[in-house]
């Protein structure tokens, strides 16, 4: 019996108060036609209800690919965890799983991308939940936000502190999925499944073993089939016995903005002269300085914002392979990938499955991160998950608590205030007008990375601006070095409200900073 159905006829199959697992990261593996016809079965039909979805990266964008927005309808969709939702520009509507969330007409929880993975394989093992330390501190913690995005999430609780072996834990009950949504490039008529033009793995294969051992459906949405047996065993990313139905999508977009480019699959080599370099302007600035602390043979994880321009420095000093690269979807070194296409990287070295990836992230084997921050407070917290006026504008946490939970070394970058006018030459940096509002604030409104476990574990936590750069000291926020034309007085003190103090050896920050031409990197 063929394996391979339409999309209507998946969709027929998912019950009432079924528990949805779904592999994504924006467009990038999203199994769009699988969800659309979820979708498009509940307005028709009424069915399927009451579904709680988890999705340890977001499923779908703003820009094209409507993934989890096709269940944003009241009675399908009651609960969704999510380690990042869809998230765009003002300019855009705000999508309406947001409005669901916001409106509280959902139960909706932002959860560390890695945990969730930890979650998936802890239940596929049958194992008593998820016990970890990553989120201690931070919004993940139950003695702040414990992951709820509302009121409906807060009142039913998926995480808890426990001690255990005299150390305090978070400990994350098991939440069983029964179908899995996943995402491949090509499959056999057995199901077995092959990824050659995907820019990842993500986790596909663990949320798959975790429905099978818990005899639950899963689907695969695919290019094309071929002949069983037919592909090369090697290539075979899950294997066919772990897949139910087959549902082919030969349009089926590699990741947002981008119908298809061999090079986000590892299919060919780019040369590198054909990667775009940054602008000149303060954001490059910013990243110049942040390139400053790598040495050669580092491995360093980026973030999306100003630190993903960050290899762009490198690559434009001539050293585009000096340091490898590892981002939470996968790849592993490369040239990683800006704007839409973020999370994808060229030229990669490998592709290590998301769950695995994260792994790696939770315990620190990387040398540094760079990220970015929405706003810092007086502790060193940074805030980059949450906005209450405009919440879409961020997409939530993602990886970043996986990835700064026990980092050796914190590299974030941001502005220091918003809406500033700021000028710039060869000899400095001038603040023409003050900005609307400091992001050097007394209160971040989500704690994203907690500084004080920070100053716990010794971490090397630097914030770096275009005004200066600050340490994370015993006291708050410390600036030790300041970009020439900068007035410390009315540009960091004042502009801060005291908030941000400046060391007695503050040094001035190299002009090579603001050179027009090329920066020479001496890692």
């Amino acid at each position: 019996m063929s394996k391979v159905v339409s999309a209507d006829a998946a969709a027929a199959r998912i019950p009432d108060g079924a528990v949805l697992t779904i592999s994504s990261s924006s467009a990038l593996g999203c199994p769009d036609g699988v969800l659309a016809a979820i979708g498009a079965r509940f307005a028709q039909e009424g069915h399927p209800r009451d579904l709680t979805t988890l999705h340890p990266i977001a499923a779908g964008d703003m820009y094209g690919v409507k993934g989890m927005e096709h269940l944003a309808q009241d009675a399908l969709l009651t609960r969704v965890l999510a380690g990042s939702y869809p998230s765009g520009p003002s300019s855009l509507p705000m999508p309406g799983i947001w409005q669901m969330i916001v409106e509280d007409r959902v139960a909706a929880y932002n959860v560390p991308s890695g945990i969730m993975f930890d979650m998936t394989r802890d239940a596929a093992a049958r194992r008593p939940g998820v016990l970890t330390k990553i989120g201690l501190d931070t919004f993940v913690d139950p003695q702040r936000e414990g992951c709820a995005m509302n009121a409906r999430a807060e009142a039913a609780p998926i995480v808890s502190r426990v001690e255990f072996g005299g150390e305090d834990w978070l400990h994350f009950p098991n939440i069983i999925p029964n179908v899995c949504i996943l995402r491949a490039t090509t499959a056999d008529e057995h199901g077995s499944l092959t990824y050659e033009h995907e820019g990842a793995y993500l986790g596909g294969l663990e949320q798959a073993i975790c429905v099978r051992n818990h005899g639950g459906l899963v689907i695969a949405q695919v290019k094309r089939v071929t002949r069983r047996g037919s592909l090369n065993p090697q290539d075979v990313r899950v294997p066919g016995h772990l897949v139910d139905l087959i549902v082919v999508e030969p349009e089926q977009m590699q990741t947002t903005g981008t119908v298809y480019d061999p090079a986000i699959s590892g299919e060919i080599q780019r040369p590198w002269d054909s990667f775009s370099l940054p602008e000149y302007g303060v954001e490059k600035v910013i990243a110049r300085r942040a390139a400053m602390e790598l040495k050669r043979g580092m491995t360093a994880n980026l973030g999306f914002g100003i630190s993903a321009i960050v290899p762009r420095i490198l690559l434009e000093a001539g050293e585009p392979e000096a340091v490898t690269w590892a981002i939470e979807q996968g790849a592993v070194g490369g040239m990683p990938l800006t704007d839409f296409a973020f999370g994808c990287a060229s030229n990669a070295d490998g592709f290590v499955p998301s769950p695995q990836q994260f792994i790696y992230f939770q315990g620190a084997g990387f040398d540094m991160s760079f990220l970015s921050f929405l706003e810092v407070d007086v502790e060193g917290n940074v805030n980059v998950s949450k906005l209450g006026k405009k919440p879409y504008l961020t997409a939530g946490a993602g990886g970043f608590v996986d990835i700064t939970s026990q980092a050796r070394k914190i590299v974030f970058s941001g502005w220091f205030e918003a809406g500033a006018q700021v000028e710039l030459d060869e000899e400095g940096v001038r603040i023409a007008a003050p900005g609307k509002f400091t992001k050097m604030v007394d209160r971040v409104e989500h704690v994203t990375f907690s500084g004080n476990r920070a100053r716990e574990l010794g971490q090397d936590v630097l914030y770096i601006t275009e005004r200066c750069v600050m340490r994370l000291g015993e006291n708050g926020l410390v600036a030790t070095e300041i970009m020439p034309g900068i007035d410390v007085d009315r540009d960091i003190i004042a502009a801060s409200h005291g908030r941000v103090t400046v060391a007695e050896n503050a040094t001035r920050m190299p002009l090579s900073l603001l050179t027009r031409g090329v920066m020479e990197w001496a890692g």
